[in-house]
């Protein structure tokens, strides 16, 4: 997945969980994704960063 497609559904799970009607089974299945997400989102950043390194020196 996509650092932007990653981002996003991070957004759209955040909102979930701040709905009242979401319920805790949800809100808890929509922090565990979310986990992921930002996960994914970590590696990506953290790859750019090694890349952006390696070209800098």
């Amino acid at each position: 997945m996509s650092f932007e497609t990653s981002m996003k559904k991070l957004e759209e799970l955040s909102e979930k969980i701040r709905d009242e009607e979401t319920s805790l089974d949800e809100a808890i299945k929509c922090y565990e994704d979310g986990i992921k997400c930002y996960n994914e989102c970590n590696e990506i950043l953290n790859s750019a960063r090694q890349k952006i390194e390696t070209f800098s020196k």
